[in-house]
């Protein structure tokens, strides 16, 4: 693990146990937007395999884990992971796999059918977003949804959604560019608010 991404996993342990709380009120209750609308664009069969990257203490993963085949959590913050586990048993989902993996470091094996991710990817560069984009191809996705903070226009300085000492959001274009040069189909682009949205890219001719 990186120096970033340790600071970043640090930070998150020490937060697991608070963040659901939290995270319901998060950005002014669209956290939960968020959420709600990459579940739905999401939309898996019973025989897809999902990857959720970020998946923090398993908001997105365990509602898709209700449709999908089999679901791969997957965080740098074991804090994180281990609340995500105990929802899973909590609520006896069995078709879940919850261990540390990163955007450019999954680990996963084999081929995956949907890749979701939910507030995690502003942590990365432009160019580590790009370049997990093409890892994600690399490993068959057909769809990816990226539910994130993101720039639909200039942020408002006086009224910040996002924090620039840890966040690094990239904006709309920069994330399209990066899903059309992998060869993803850009399928819906919903604004939440203008640092917030969901962004779908697939692979129109289903070819993994």
């Amino acid at each position: 693990m990186n120096d970033g991404n340790k600071e970043h996993a640090d930070r998150f342990d020490e937060i697991a146990g608070s963040y659901d709380e939290e995270q319901e009120n998060a950005c002014g209750g669209r956290y939960v937007e968020s959420v709600e609308n990459v579940v739905r664009c999401a939309d898996p069969s019973t025989g897809d395999v999902v990857l959720d990257l970020g998946v923090g203490t398993g908001a997105v993963a365990l509602r898709l884990a209700d449709k999908a085949g089999f679901v791969y959590g997957r965080d740098i913050s074991e804090g994180m992971l281990d609340k995500a586990r105990e929802k899973a048993f909590e609520n006896q989902v069995d078709n879940i796999d919850f261990k540390t993996g990163s955007f450019l470091e999954p680990n996963v094996d084999g081929e995956v059918d949907i890749v979701v991710t939910n507030f995690a990817m502003h942590h990365l560069s432009d160019s580590d977003k790009k370049l997990a984009i093409k890892r994600f191809r690399d490993m068959g996705a057909r769809k990816i949804v990226i539910g994130d903070l993101m720039f639909f226009r200039p942020p408002d300085p006086d009224n910040l959604l996002h924090k620039p000492d840890v966040d690094n959001p990239a904006y709309v274009s920069v994330l399209v560019k990066g899903l059309t040069e992998a060869g993803y189909a850009v399928t819906r682009l919903i604004e939440i608010h203008r640092e917030l949205g969901v962004v779908v890219g697939e692979d129109m001719g289903g070819q993994h």
